[in-house]
């Protein structure tokens, strides 16, 4: 039985160190109390380094957190996933994506086909790079199908193949596959349909959408200019297509792009490079396993959510990457975050007497400063703010990187020390949070390093909070009802419903 934060000895201590000390804690104080602070709240982790050190935090509570985390067995929680266990209980699974990124040269069972499916997918992906008359890859898939590989594509664009272009396709709103479509030519496309069941309502209606429109523009190879990215080999040999990859039961969603999900970027990058990717998120992997929770990372994050969220009330994180690349990244950790932990029970299906995952949110800066920064520095909510800079830029432009730079330390600097001023709109009150990660360069390896740290930084804070953070049964009602609807555009009937989506169908489609 995992142990749950506020059943722990620590949790009371901690609520009592947050009224004496954390409620009116001040950074500006902080660091004119202690000249050692930077030091003691930043640190080198694979290919990362990280200043905490402008958080709200100072070292009697997270002596305290890490104590919480030991109560509530977060080695132990850790040590479990990494063995193998069936950690994600409400479905009975293993949680095992960290397998997919650990080399595979030696080993048994799930480690002998995690190589096997990453040496075919890599063969493939340097077939389709070698093949000239491809020019497009469309990848038809949503969720962690489409969010992880689309972020990784931009992320890593000065690693990519300039030959071929790559397009990402998720909503089942037709205008975004038509848009795709609009472009392309049928014998220059290769289109990637992912999909682990073969089934998803999204994926399927534009991938058969996007097959009619392929042999409407002529096209006769369905098998060539298809591959599926699928357990459901039957289903996809129904469709046309021979090409498939698959992937296993204990690889979430989320979690997915260290798979054969991540094969629009093994396309993109070929194989030496997406292996880098693995090995940034395998060193980051063995970060978290062996270094102890002081000087461990994501636990040391993870616990700094928790800070937040359950003793200052902080409801948001903002996402601040300082590199035009990772423009993707907020989005992609919205779901890592928000679809973990957005949860009001707790593994044994309890509620939960406290909050648990903030919103996460954000824009690549400069452009951020400029829509919503007003409101981190002098609105009424105060929202913790994490910057990603990268030291060495890919480009050659002259001032453009030191600008940017110089913005992204500037910013985090308002945000803390803020500005008087007795007439009050000049005025910012400072002492707002901020995290700052900067990177060496952006590479498949730091970008694997990024996302791992991530990863496990959610896994902490989750088992902190004694939830499973590996389902996410929030996303299967809605799809249900969706089902319901649909066949009503057919049916006309409205028994059953509530009178305001009655009232809507009926606006939407009035002979119903």
């Amino acid at each position: 039985m995992r142990v749950r934060c506020d059943t722990t000895t620590a949790w009371p201590r901690l609520h009592r160190h947050f009224e004496q000390r954390g409620r009116g804690f001040d950074l500006r104080q902080a660091f004119t109390a202690d000249r050692a602070r930077f030091d003691a709240f930043s640190q080198e982790a694979p290919e990362i380094f990280a200043d905490l050190s402008k958080n709200l935090i100072d070292r009697e509570a997270e002596a305290l957190l890490f104590e919480l985390a030991r109560e509530c067995g977060v080695e132990a929680h850790r040590d479990a996933m990494f063995a193998g266990e069936r950690i994600n209980s409400t479905e009975g699974r293993a949680v095992k994506h960290w397998l997919l990124r650990a080399g595979g040269e030696a080993g048994e069972g799930d480690a002998v086909l995690v190589r096997q499916a990453l040496e075919s997918m890599l063969a493939y992906a340097g077939q389709v790079r070698a093949d000239a008359a491809i020019t497009d890859v469309v990848n038809i898939g949503i969720g962690g199908s489409d969010l992880g590989p689309q972020m990784a594509v931009a992320a890593l664009e000065t690693f990519r193949d300039p030959g071929k272009r790559f397009h990402f396709v998720s909503n089942v709103d037709g205008h975004e596959l038509a848009g795709v479509l609009r472009g392309l030519k049928a014998g220059n496309t290769l289109f990637l349909v992912a999909s682990k069941t073969f089934t998803t309502l999204e994926t399927m209606t534009n991938a058969r959408s996007a097959r009619r429109w392929f042999e409407e523009q002529g096209g006769r190879d369905v098998a060539r200019h298809f591959a599926a990215l699928t357990t459901n080999v039957e289903a996809a040999r129904d469709f046309g297509i021979t090409s498939t990859f698959g992937f296993w039961d204990w690889v979430g969603g989320r979690y997915s792009l260290w798979s054969t999900i991540g094969l629009p970027i093994a396309i993109a990058i070929g194989a030496a490079q997406f292996q880098d990717l693995l090995r940034g998120a395998n060193a980051m992997d063995a970060h978290f396993r062996s270094q102890p929770l002081e000087s461990n990372l994501p636990v040391r994050l993870g616990l700094l959510d928790v800070w937040y969220r359950n003793f200052h009330g902080f409801t948001s994180r903002c996402i601040a990457p300082y590199h035009s690349a990772l423009k993707r990244l907020p989005a992609y950790l919205q779901q890592l975050e928000m679809e973990s932990n957005g949860k009001r029970v707790d593994a044994q299906g309890q509620p939960l007497p406290f909050a648990t995952s903030p919103v996460l949110w954000g824009e690549p800066g400069t452009n951020g400063q400029h829509a919503y920064f007003q409101m981190l520095h002098q609105g009424t909510d105060t929202v913790p703010v994490e910057f990603i800079a990268v030291r060495q830029p890919a480009h050659a432009l002259p001032v453009h990187h030191e600008l940017l730079l110089a913005n992204a330390l500037a910013q985090a600097q308002a945000l803390m020390q803020g500005k008087p001023d007795p007439g009050g709109h000049r005025h910012f009150p400072g002492n707002r949070p901020s995290t700052f990660f900067l990177l060496e360069s952006l590479t498949p390896a730091s970008l694997g390093a990024l996302l791992a740290l991530h990863e496990h930084r959610v896994f902490v804070s989750g088992s902190v909070w004694g939830i499973d953070s590996f389902d996410q049964w929030g996303v299967e009602l809605g799809k249900v009802l969706a089902q319901d609807i649909a066949q009503r555009f057919t049916s006309l009937s409205l028994n059953g419903l509530d009178d305001s989506t009655a009232g809507l169908l009926r606006r939407i489609h009035p002979p119903i």
